[in-house]
């Protein structure tokens, strides 16, 4: 595969709900132009982007796929993604490595969950959209109602770019052709809606337009366009039928044409500092070849065969096979020994990959999701702004059946988690438990089936301890004197200090205000080392304290007897006795539940949520005969919610979580853990 330029390229991410036919319609993208001699088939397991057996089995995507394909001398790069919720890592971390987003919407059944979730976070990363209509020729299509309600729900800056024709079976190009037939709506008054939106974008253009009344040129249209485009004041809608092929000339030239390469569309947020530092400033990537390297590492992989992959966005510079690239601000470099770009499970070796190219590298143990490659030290503290990803909140405890193999488990475990930013892994000291946590049923149980699959663990399963936390409602004095004697040199520490509650969600913090040295500076950190491990240890019911200040104002220390390990302990305990005092209470999480179900459930689904202490925030119709319910509800009454939701809806259901806050547990509930919760006495050590 030769060699680009930055200006011939285009970079795409098909995002959008599962089963929106993204993957099919990667397909036939690639057969139209030339980058495969036959279309594959889903139901056949034969697609260039679905190559891993779990989704053959399954039939639907589960990670990113790379493939390129060229079109009028334009190459495209494009990136398939999955579209249920539970994956949404994948489809989020794709965003970060292309100028535009295809949101692709089944005809069929319209707007759905991922559907908003995509248009909002590629909105938020400021790229450039399209809405692709797909299954134009399916039964029961009503694509006038479905255009509305695009409308309705994303701004009245989604214009068609085409209209279908005879039936579904052919589509109109509208910037080019104020004349001909359609399905629905007037191909001249559809034209005219399109050019005045573009024209708007540029004033001369617009006095000229007006003045003489005649069409621009399509050539005088693009940069207003790209401009329209970029700004969001523009987002077409195209319609396609990936499985007849309807459209996608249209798509592939709307791509080569008009879609823009990476010296035109919005740059990439990088900012030069460190991350969360309030004295960071923004920088600016330039698609020039002959600058020095920036790329970010937007994916992962763990092969099997190659072993850690990789896999990246190039924004600056050209990238050579041989030469020497830095990870992060790390001081030693790594040569590149391999380039590759992918295309699908294929590795294609390259000599060079240029601004606007994605590529691989393998085998760097320290290349990280996330991080950013570049050849000169003058870049160590550049970064990219991350992305937003839901936080994983289904979580299942589990263990090997094989006592041999719990070394293997938690390699395993780092390599699944180093792949995915929406999957974690979390080992709790006092339970003995190992949790993985991600966005729902449906990927757990993914997860867990890779691991037999390719890695050959079996484990056991069962739900976690639910992640409660503990804090104070009000202000409390701790004081503790620590005094030990038994012969010889003894210990003594006294602390004296307060708490105060912080904002939900401030964390914790620790202020010395101590005066006439009373404790001397160098025990000071003791003390806090001694506070931090009563937090850590819970006062209530053995769970984590947060959001708290704790202020030490006074104490006492004895020239011979004072040593580290007696403020330590007056540290620790003078916070238990404080937090005892300060009206403390139990925190379980609280997550946004989206339900999708069928109408006539909707009912039996709402009174379920109100009985588990959930409290229903609003529904929304999906497509024909069917309803999104949005709530919210404790994470702790969602055990086997999967079960409930199966039973009430005949195996019609799917619901996806994410975390919103954290809220007391009702008074009962408190009194329950902490009875169960063995009490820590102040003479304790």
């Amino acid at each position: 595969m030769g060699q680009n330029t930055t200006v011939n390229l285009r970079t795409v991410a098909l995002v959008g709900h599962g089963a929106a036919g993204k993957t099919t319609l990667a397909e036939t993208l690639l057969a139209a132009a030339g980058a495969i001699a036959s279309r594959g088939l889903v139901e056949k397991g034969n697609t260039v982007c679905d190559f891993d057996p779990q989704e053959k089995e399954l039939g639907y995507s589960l990670n990113s796929a790379m493939a390129s394909f060229n079109w009028l001398d334009v190459q495209v790069h494009m990136i398939d993604t999955p579209g249920y919720p539970d994956f949404a890592g994948p489809a989020i971390g794709a965003l970060a490595a292309v100028d535009t987003a295809l949101i692709v919407i089944n005809a069929q059944t319209g707007i759905e969950l991922s559907t908003e979730r995509m248009m909002k976070f590629a909105a938020n990363r400021n790229l450039c959209r399209m809405i692709v209509i797909n299954k134009i020729d399916a039964d029961n299509v009503d694509l006038p109602k479905l255009v509305g309600e695009i409308r309705e729900r994303f701004g009245r800056e989604c214009m068609l770019l085409d209209l279908p024709t005879h039936d579904g079976q052919d589509v109109v190009e509208l910037l080019g052709h104020d004349s001909g037939e359609s399905d629905f709506e007037s191909v001249a008054v559809a034209h005219r809606a399109l050019i005045d939106q573009i024209v708007e974008e540029d004033e001369d253009l617009l006095a000229r337009y007006l003045d003489e009344g005649t069409d621009p040129s399509l050539d005088e249209l693009h940069a207003p366009f790209e401009k329209a485009l970029r700004a969001g004041h523009l987002i077409p809608i195209l319609f396609v039928s990936a499985k007849t092929g309807a459209g996608v000339p249209q798509l592939l030239d709307a791509l080569a044409k008009l879609a823009p390469n990476p010296s035109e569309g919005n740059p990439p947020p990088f900012y030069k500092g460190e991350p969360g530092a309030p004295d960071s400033q923004p920088f600016q990537a330039e698609p020039d070849p002959r600058k020095h390297v920036l790329a970010h590492v937007f994916k992962v992989v763990s092969d099997p065969f190659i072993g850690k992959l990789g896999v990246f966005r190039v924004h600056q510079g050209t990238i050579k096979k041989d030469s020497q690239l830095f990870v992060g601000d790390l001081k030693r470099p790594f040569k590149v020994g391999h380039l590759y770009r992918l295309q699908g499970k294929e590795y294609l070796e390259v000599e060079a990959l240029v601004p606007g190219d994605i590529g691989a590298i393998a085998k760097v143990d320290e290349i990280e999701f996330d991080c950013v490659l570049h050849d000169s030290h003058e870049e160590d503290h550049i970064h990219l702004k991350p992305l937003e990803f839901p936080q994983p909140m289904q979580g299942l405890a589990v263990e090997t059946k094989k006592k041999a193999d719990e070394q293997r488990l938690f390699d395993v475990l780092h390599k699944l988690e180093i792949e995915d930013p929406c999957f974690k892994v979390e080992r709790h000291p006092t339970t003995n438990e190992t949790v993985i946590r991600g966005l729902g049923e449906m990927h757990l149980r993914a997860k867990l089936a890779r691991m037999s699959q390719q890695y050959k663990i079996e484990l056991d399963t069962k739900p976690p301890q639910i992640d409660y936390r503990e804090t104070i409602t009000g202000k409390a004095e701790g004081h503790c004197r620590h005094k030990k004697q038994s012969g010889g040199a003894g210990q003594f520490g006294e602390v004296m200090l307060r708490v105060e509650p912080l904002a939900r969600g401030a964390g914790f913090e620790f202020v010395d205000i101590v005066k006439g040295g009373t404790i001397p500076g160098v025990f000071m950190a003791a003390v806090e080392k001694g506070v931090r491990q009563a937090l850590e240890d819970g006062v209530v019911a053995g769970f984590p304290v947060h959001d708290l200040r704790v202020i030490v104002h006074d104490g006492k220390s004895h020239a011979v007897d004072s040593k580290d390990i007696a403020f330590y302990s007056a540290g620790r305990k003078a916070t238990i006795d404080a937090i005892r005092a300060a009206s403390p209470i139990i925190l379980e999480p609280v997550v946004d539940i989206e339900i999708l179900a069928p109408d006539a459930s909707i009912g039996d689904l709402t009174g379920d949520l109100s009985s588990k202490r959930g409290q229903v925030t609003g529904t929304q119709p999906r497509g024909v005969g069917s309803m999104s319910i949005g709530g919210k509800v404790p994470l702790a009454e969602l055990d086997d919610y999967q079960g409930r939701l199966k039973s009430l809806t005949g195996g019609q259901g799917s619901y996806s979580i994410t975390f919103s806050h954290f809220a007391p547990v009702p008074a009962a509930t408190q009194q329950q853990l902490a009875s169960q919760h063995k009490t820590v006495g102040l003479d304790d050590d």
